[in-house]
């Protein structure tokens, strides 16, 4: 990781924060957005302190302008951009598929999908010349029909992996590596915030993983950080699960 310039989006809370403090933690040369300014710049903060590198922009991967000038920043510090880590998502709405309005799918594609697209553009445009690696955060829902309530999201992370296969394949002549990280529930402040507010919830969804847990940011940095370092070289175009089991049956 030393000295490794890396793009992060998603990056001012949960495991995208995570990844961006422990990479810098390792040397590597941090420019990571999110929409929220205020959190950004706290976690900037808090790795500068410690002698650490990152560069927070504030950034809606919505907005494909936004998301270029993400980039084109990493290239004006840098002069280059080694590897990138596609976080930003999530989902916000549940409801029955025939309940769901066309807004509601919209956003759900805009967000986890479309914003994965402007991202992936922008960072194989810099990456193209030199080579890279670029991790997308896919889901257990973008693998199998997880759950109800959540069609939209299921269908945008099953179009986050499949961008990221044929990105894999697109760009491989140039040594551009594109893989998508699939993960299940994982124990972020923000969603123990939701799902503790149900006595015994917690202990419910852990019931249901093969390894009788839920995961934690410390579970997933550090493949994170495997995926993105030249140790996984050979590895391209894989939905890689690291969910506790969960996506096996």
């Amino acid at each position: 990781m030393k000295d490794k310039v890396i793009m992060i989006t998603g990056a001012t809370s949960g495991l995208g924060a995570a990844t961006t403090k422990a990479l810098a933690g390792l040397g590597a040369r941090i420019v990571f957005c999110g929409r929220r300014k205020k959190e950004g710049e706290e976690v900037e903060k808090e790795i500068r302190s410690t002698n650490g590198e990152a560069t927070f922009i504030q950034a809606d991967v919505t907005d494909e302008k936004q998301v270029a000038q993400a980039v084109n920043t990493a290239i004006k510090l840098y002069g280059r951009l080694d590897a990138a880590f596609n976080n930003a998502g999530g989902n916000h709405y549940f409801s029955p598929l025939d309940a769901t309005s066309a807004t509601q799918f919209t956003d759900s594609i805009t967000v986890n999908l479309t914003g994965t697209f402007y991202a992936l553009k922008h960072e194989i445009q810099a990456m193209k010349a030199t080579g890279g690696s670029i991790l997308n955060t896919a889901s257990t829902a973008g693998v199998k029909g997880v759950g109800k309530g959540i069609a939209a999201y299921v269908a945008a992370k099953h179009g986050v992996i499949g961008l990221t296969k044929a990105a894999a394949l697109e760009y491989a002549g140039n040594q551009v590596r594109v893989n998508a990280l699939v993960i299940s529930a994982l124990a972020t402040e923000q969603w123990l915030a939701g799902i503790n507010r149900t006595p015994g919830l917690l202990e419910q969804i852990a019931a249901t993983m093969p390894l009788g847990r839920v995961s934690t940011v410390e579970d997933i940095v550090p493949f994170i950080g495997f995926l993105l370092s030249d140790n996984s070289k050979m590895i391209t175009g894989a939905a890689l699960a690291i969910d506790g089991g969960i996506s096996a049956g």
